[in-house]
């Protein structure tokens, strides 16, 4: 909002004229998300404190973790923050794809909230009703699309990477896939936040990807030439995602082992409903399953010894689930397991880029 009362200023000085560009807006809203997490985090995190708002450990969980008790959790919020601010002031509100996102990420960082409200009120691990949290993130998710949809800023494709001119259409079952992405996303990351920095980086990385898939797919030239898929709102995407990155950055100041901080539920649902809606709006679905990895193989190690205990009559595949929890009782220590885990991160963000070409 801030950025087109400064754009009307161009009438009367050219030099103005500089916030109709993306790239310098993008520039804006990362540096105003980073400032404003480095200048209010630590009372933030202060405040969590006199509040008593502290991390329950689960019993059956490493026996490392029991130390972790009652870190300052809930600093989702803080994220939520950082991004929210820069996206009003610098991103065209009026864009479609900016408050379906935002409401999105919002709306999953609400649900986030009341999870964790519910676990540090009654200390224990259990929080929301897994079934009731499921139905509001679809109901969310799928109200949004759903209005994209029918209002012809979002088509019903979805494209396939790295195969040239393939798109599955879903046609009315669309909205329903769509939510199933966001919803799948968030959930995915959800799992992954169990080490100190593990789900943040990842999802900084994953932001930036989207942030240039983002900013290819809104300019027409490069759509044409790459062979993606055109959207002239899509491109307004690019300071969101540069806001969450710089956000991320900020809260990983505090959450850099030891943590000072966890992001609790209020922050792993809401950004990872965040990268699930870019995914959507950007009609990159499929390739999220690469460009989020690790969350993708995290949620799959969880699915796999459920499913496996239960056909087995107790026998497990992994030492235990989730996936980083099985290497730390293989004896890995955890700054070892976090930075391995951003490094595949980083490597399946640049295969990802790679299908730009590869079509």
């Amino acid at each position: 909002m801030l950025y087109q009362w400064l754009y009307k200023l161009s009438e009367h000085h050219s030099l103005f004229n500089v916030f109709r560009y993306i790239t310098f807006r993008t520039f804006l809203a990362f540096l105003t998300a980073f400032l404003i997490g480095i200048y209010i985090g630590p009372r933030f995190i202060k405040r969590l404190v006199r509040k008593q708002i502290g991390q329950s450990i689960r019993e059956d969980g490493p026996k490392t973790h029991k130390k972790k008790a009652g870190t300052p959790t809930m600093g989702g919020g803080l994220i939520l923050i950082c991004l929210a601010v820069p996206c009003l002031m610098w991103a065209d509100f009026y864009n479609p794809y900016v408050w379906g996102t935002l409401i999105i990420t919002l709306g999953f960082g609400l649900i986030g909230y009341v999870d964790d409200y519910l676990k540090v009120s009654k200390k224990n691990t259990r929080g929301l009703k897994g079934k009731v949290r499921l139905f509001f993130e679809f109901l969310i998710s799928g109200v949004v699309v759903y209005y994209l949809v029918n209002a012809g800023y979002l088509s019903t494709g979805a494209y396939v990477p790295f195969l040239k001119g393939v798109i599955i259409p879903f046609g009315v079952l669309y909205p329903l896939f769509a939510a199933f992405v966001i919803v799948g996303c968030a959930n995915a990351v959800n799992l992954t936040d169990g080490l100190d920095g593990l789900a943040i980086m990842p999802v900084i990385i994953a932001s930036g990807t989207f942030l240039i898939l983002a900013y290819v797919a809104g300019q027409a030239v490069w759509a044409k030439y790459l062979m993606v898929p055109h959207s002239p709102f899509a491109a307004e995407l690019t300071p969101v995602a540069g806001a969450m990155v710089a956000a991320g950055l900020a809260f990983l100041w505090f959450n850099s082992y030891p943590a000072q901080v966890f992001m609790g539920d209020v922050g792993s649902l809401s950004i990872g409903g965040f990268l699930g809606a870019l995914a959507v709006f950007t009609k990159n679905e499929f390739l999220l399953i690469v460009v989020g990895g690790v969350f993708v193989a995290v949620a799959l190690s969880v699915i796999i010894q459920v499913v496996y205990f239960k056909m087995s009559g107790g026998k497990r595949v992994f030492r235990m689930a989730p996936l980083q929890h099985h290497f730390e009782l293989g004896g890995m220590e955890e700054p070892k397991i976090i930075v391995r885990f951003w490094i595949v991160s980083i490597l399946l963000a640049v295969i990802s880029l790679a299908s730009l070409k590869l079509r």
